[in-house]
C-alpha cells in the first residue's frame, strides 16, 4: 500500500498524475492527431511565407524634362524627404526622360497600413517644395501578394497578336471573377484603336491647322451638362452627352469651314479602326524536341502570344485558387477560346507549393521514422516509442496553433519545423 506522504507533491506532479491513473494521456493523443490532420487539410498552402515588408513605388510625372533635370530636381530630393520617415530602410530611384520612379522600403515587420499613412503624410507636408515641372504623382503600394500565381499564355497560327489580345482580354475577365483574385493583368499583344493619319496636303487645301483638328478631337469625346430649365411645372436637364464610338463618328466630325462648307475629319485624314502601331512583340517558342515528339514537323517554332496573369487575395489558399483557375480555364477552351488558340501555362505557383508541401511532409516523416529507428538500436525500444508518439503530437500541435494565429503552409515554415524535430 503506497503512503500519501510518499507521493511527490508539486505543480507538474500534479498534472502528471492523472494522467498516469486514467486514460486522458490516450484521448489527447487521438485529440492531437485529429486537430493536426485538420490543420494539413485546412490550413491555405502557398509557395512562400506571407512576410509583411511595406514597399511602395512613387511615379512623378515631369513632361519635357530631360533625364539630368528629372534627377536632381525631383527624384534626389524626394528620396532626402523619403529617408527622414522612422521605420524607412532602403530608399531607390530610377530617373528618365520625362519620368522618375523612386522605391521606398520598410523594415520587415512594420506595419503595412501605418507605414503607408507615413508615407502619404510626408510627402504632403512637403507638397509646397515641389517643382513648378512637376504635373503629378502616384503612390502605388506593392505587396507580395501582387506576384501572379498562374500565368496562361495563349498563342496561334492562325491569329495575329491583336487578335489574340482582344480574345486574352475576353478570357481575363471571366477569370478575374473567380472568388479569391484580387489583380489581374494582360501582358503582350497590340490595343484596338481608331487612328487617324492626318493628310498634310489635304490639310492645306482645307486652310485647316493641326490645331484646329485636336480641338475637335477633344471636344467631342466629352459629355457637359450646361443646366435645367424649369417650363410647365417640368424640369428639363440641359447637356451634351456625346461620345465617340465609332470609326464612323469620328469620321463625321466637323473642323472647320471652308468656302461656306463643313470640313470633315474624313476629308483630311485617313482613319483606320485595328490594331495599334508596334511598340513591341510578344512571342512562346518551343525546342526541336518539342516539335518532334508532337508530330510538329512542318510547323514553326515561334509564335505571336499573350499572357494572363492572374493573383491571389492574401492569406487564401494558392493551391485551391489555381485549381479553380484552371478549371474554368477548361471551361473556357470549349465555349470561348477558338480551337485555333492555344494555351499553355507557364506559370502555376499552386502547383509548386502542393509538390514543395507534399515533399517536405514526406522528408518529416521520414526523419521521424529515422531517428525511432535509431533510438531503437541506441536506447531500446521504449525510449523510440517514447519519440514516436511524442514528435507527431507535437508537430500536430504546431500546425493547429500555426492555422489558428492565420499562418500558411509554406515551404519555410515546414522547413523550420523539420529543423526543430
Amino acid at each position: 500500500m503506497t503512503n500519501n506522504d510518499d507521493v511527490p507533491k508539486g505543480l507538474i506532479p500534479g498534472i502528471v498524475k492523472p494522467f498516469l491513473a486514467g486514460n486522458p494521456a490516450i484521448i489527447l493523443l487521438i485529440v492531437s492527431l485529429c486537430l493536426g490532420a485538420a490543420a494539413i487539410m485546412i490550413t491555405p498552402r502557398e509557395e512562400d511565407p506571407q512576410i509583411i515588408v511595406p514597399l511602395a513605388d512613387i511615379y512623378i510625372q515631369v513632361p519635357g524634362a530631360a533625364q539630368e533635370e528629372v534627377e536632381k530636381l525631383v527624384a534626389t530630393p524626394l528620396e532626402h524627404l523619403l529617408w527622414q520617415i522612422d521605420g524607412v530602410e532602403y530608399v531607390y530611384s530610377m530617373s528618365q526622360k520625362g519620368l522618375a520612379i523612386v522605391t521606398v522600403r520598410f523594415y520587415v515587420g512594420e506595419d503595412r497600413e501605418d507605414s503607408l499613412v507615413k508615407l502619404h503624410n510626408q510627402i504632403n507636408m512637403h507638397i509646397d517644395q515641389v517643382p513648378p515641372i512637376v504635373r503629378g504623382w502616384v503612390i502605388k503600394p506593392v505587396e507580395i501578394d501582387d506576384v501572379p500565381i498562374v500565368d496562361l499564355t495563349l498563342y496561334s497560327s492562325r491569329y495575329d497578336d491583336h487578335e489574340l489580345r482582344r480574345i486574352g482580354e475576353e478570357v481575363l475577365w471571366r477569370l478575374s471573377q473567380i472568388r479569391d483574385i484580387s489583380r489581374s493583368f494582360i501582358t503582350g499583344g497590340r490595343h484596338r484603336e481608331v487612328r487617324v493619319e492626318l493628310v498634310p496636303e489635304k490639310m492645306t487645301g482645307y486652310n485647316i491647322s493641326l490645331l484646329q483638328v485636336h480641338h475637335s478631337l477633344k471636344a467631342a469625346d466629352v459629355a457637359v451638362t450646361a443646366g435645367h430649365i424649369d417650363q410647365f411645372n417640368k424640369n428639363v436637364e440641359v447637356g451634351t452627352n456625346f461620345f465617340v464610338q465609332s470609326m464612323d463618328d469620328v469620321a463625321q466630325l466637323v473642323v472647320g469651314a471652308h468656302q461656306g462648307r463643313p470640313v470633315y475629319l474624313r476629308d483630311l485624314a485617313r482613319i483606320i479602326d485595328g490594331p495599334a502601331e508596334v511598340e513591341h512583340y510578344t512571342r512562346i517558342g518551343h525546342s526541336y524536341r518539342y516539335r518532334k515528339d508532337a508530330q510538329m514537323q512542318d510547323q514553326p517554332l515561334e509564335y505571336p502570344s499573350v499572357t494572363l496573369s492572374l493573383a491571389k487575395k492574401p492569406g487564401t489558399n494558392a493551391v485551391d485558387v489555381s485549381k479553380n483557375i484552371l478549371s474554368l480555364l477548361d471551361v473556357l477552351q470549349n465555349n470561348i477560346i477558338p480551337e485555333d488558340v492555344k494555351v499553355e501555362v507557364t506559370r502555376n505557383y499552386g502547383y509548386n507549393a502542393q509538390e514543395k508541401v507534399n515533399n517536405l511532409l514526406t522528408s518529416l516523416g521520414f526523419a521521424v521514422f529515422t531517428v525511432v529507428v535509431l533510438l531503437a538500436f541506441t536506447l531500446g525500444w521504449r525510449e523510440a516509442m517514447v519519440v514516436a508518439v511524442a514528435v507527431p503530437v507535437s508537430f500536430s500541435l504546431a500546425l493547429f496553433v500555426n492555422y489558428l494565429f492565420g499562418y500558411t503552409i509554406n515551404r519555410v515554415t515546414l522547413f523550420a519545423l523539420i529543423l526543430s524535430r
